[in-house]
């Protein structure tokens, strides 16, 4: 089986064959999604998508390029949520100085303040980081909790750092880019054992699909490529990448909290 562990299924863009797309990921054995939330109104849909298909499971959380509107940097709805048996990770949270760095303060303070919560209620998170590599590393290190590097694009050296501190790294479409060296290689080095595999969809769908709307089902494009760089089959890839996530989120059969 195959598990997406990172998709915006409430995206306008997914909403009008919805239907469709969820079948044709069967089809492909993507039999299970991770809906991931990047502030309050997104965290809802998520659950909402996620108590509707059985094997769907959702992430709440505020992205870092959302903090700024936060009343009074409130996070009490996230503990809220939690309550939700099908909410299994806080995210997506992190950094990202690439679009601002008008809130970078505010930015760590949040992502400390969502980790906290985590480790308070024993569930991994999911982490973008963007032009703030080092911040993302040293506040990681310094607040250990289980977790992804979501849509990881950093090198491969920094990769070797976040395994040791037990991190997955999440790959996706962008690995089938022929210009993508950097995140091949990544691929190439670090253990299968520490990686897992998202689309990210809507956006970043592989080659040859790319600029085009992202499908769960277009994932075994990238297992192809993670196939070929590893010398391995298909098949024991896709095995290994279920176990991972598996391990990761907690995902089985019906998932319930103790």
């Amino acid at each position: 089986m195959i598990i997406d562990t990172h998709i915006h299924l409430y995206d306008d863009r997914y909403l009008e064959n919805l239907e469709e797309i969820i079948e044709e990921a069967k089809e492909k054995d993507v039999k299970k999604m991770i809906i991931v939330g990047y502030d309050y109104p997104s965290s809802i849909k998520a659950i909402k998508l996620a108590e509707k298909y059985d094997g769907f499971y959702a992430a709440v959380g505020v992205h870092p390029s959302e903090v700024h509107k936060l009343e009074n940097d409130d996070l009490s709805w996230i503990e809220e949520l939690l309550k939700h048996q099908k909410v299994v990770s806080i995210g997506e949270i992190g950094l990202d100085y690439y679009w601002s760095k008008e809130h970078m303060d505010l930015q760590k303070e949040i992502f400390i303040k969502q980790i906290k919560i985590a480790q308070a209620n024993n569930l991994p998170i999911i982490v973008h980081s963007r032009d703030a590599s080092n911040d993302t590393y040293q506040i990681l290190k310094d607040n250990r909790v289980a977790g992804v590097l979501h849509c990881y694009s950093q090198s491969s050296e920094m990769a070797k750092e976040y395994v040791k501190l037990g991190y997955y790294l999440g790959i996706g479409g962008v690995l089938t880019f022929k210009n993508s060296k950097e995140i091949k290689e990544v691929v190439k080095e670090i253990e299968l054992k520490y990686l897992v595999i998202e689309t990210d969809g809507p956006y970043l769908a592989p080659h040859p699909f790319r600029g085009k709307l992202n499908k769960p089902a277009y994932l075994t494009y990238v297992i192809d490529e993670m196939a070929r760089i590893k010398d391995m089959s298909y098949e024991d890839i896709k095995v290994i990448l279920e176990q991972n996530t598996k391990d990761l989120f907690g995902i089985w059969g019906t998932y319930e909290k103790d």
